[in-house]
């Protein structure tokens, strides 16, 4: 019998130190090249949203990701993300487990968030903001929360962002402009209209972006890229379907600009140099992020009561 996951069973199954230590772990374990994945597959539905592919491996288990992005659907009710994932035994290829994809996404979205904030941030930062209160920037202000912190949240929805900071335990912020000027921003919109525009970005300040996570997405404009420094999670992604995609485009981001995490956190990579540094973590979500929320989930399924499935 194969246990299956909703979404609630996921968020219980795993928590947000869980989560956290997690997606930590596999981008680590991805550096020292012990876990491996191709880059995500597009098919895209335009101008509608795209389902994306996604499969990794390590750790004993492999793991195939199929999920979508529709930012128009909850104007319609429907959720943006939707899709299952599918994590396998690489001793002998049995189906393990089956989970909710927009429950293991937004945890590994937040712990991913809040990992790259954590390890780029300056030293003594003390404010901290979350744009895009969604069902991505509700779990990264959780995140915030769980790691002792009260974040500032905004949103275009007045009343979302309200319910979200009243849930999470956070603070309504008074404009966009508070939250975006903070020390430590978390920004996760459609990133259909950059956030920053040329000039916006302040000395120190650090900025996860994870929004603009497909082509013809950007929360940051061009100009501000050649003023930080650049960090993300996959070159490979963000090069082509990231935040970094149109400065690459643009002639004004190459390779060598641009550090990812996981080389930061093995030390191979020196992370921010400079109290006046301006950081950017572009992060486009990874196969081996799920890879781990959905291996930690699999590890609490005997705790949990869940429906099975008999294939």
């Amino acid at each position: 019998m194969i246990p299956v996951f909703a979404a609630e069973n996921v968020r219980r199954a795993v928590s947000p130190a869980e989560a956290y230590e997690a997606v930590r772990a596999a981008f680590v374990a991805h550096a020292r090249g012990e876990w491996s994945m191709p880059p995500k597959v597009y098919v895209t539905s335009c101008p509608a949203g795209d389902f994306r592919a996604m499969p990794a491996i390590g750790g004993g288990h492999a793991l195939l990701k199929w999920v979508t992005s529709f930012p128009g659907n909850p104007a319609r009710g429907l959720p943006t993300v939707t899709g299952l994932v599918l994590l396998s035994d690489t001793g002998d290829g049995r189906l393990l487990a089956v989970l909710d994809a927009a429950a293991v996404t937004a945890l590994r979205t937040a712990a991913a968030a809040v990992l790259g904030a954590e390890t780029l941030r300056r030293e003594g930062a003390t404010s901290h903001a979350v744009v895009g209160c969604g069902v991505n920037g509700a779990e990264a202000v959780r995140m915030l929360v769980a790691r002792g912190t009260s974040p500032l949240v905004w949103d275009l929805d007045e009343a979302r962002g309200a319910a979200v900071a009243d849930e999470r335990g956070a603070r309504v912020a008074g404009s966009a402009e508070e939250a975006l000027a903070c020390d430590v921003v978390v920004t996760v919109t459609p990133g259909s209209t950059p956030l920053y525009g040329a000039g916006a970005l302040r000395p120190g300040q650090h900025v996860s972006l994870m929004g603009a996570d497909g082509p013809g997405k950007a929360e940051v404009a061009v100009e501000e890229l050649v003023r930080a420094r650049l960090f993300c999670d996959d070159w490979e992604q963000a090069s082509h379907g990231g935040e970094l995609a149109a400065g690459v485009m643009a002639g004004v981001v190459a390779r060598d600009d641009v550090t990812e995490l996981g080389s930061v956190l093995v030390g191979d990579a020196a992370g921010r140099r400079s109290v006046e540094d301006i950081t950017l973590f572009d992060s486009t979500g990874l196969a081996i992020q799920d890879l781990a929320v959905a291996r930690a989930a699999l590890a609490k399924a005997h705790e949990l009561e869940l429906p099975a499935l008999d294939l």
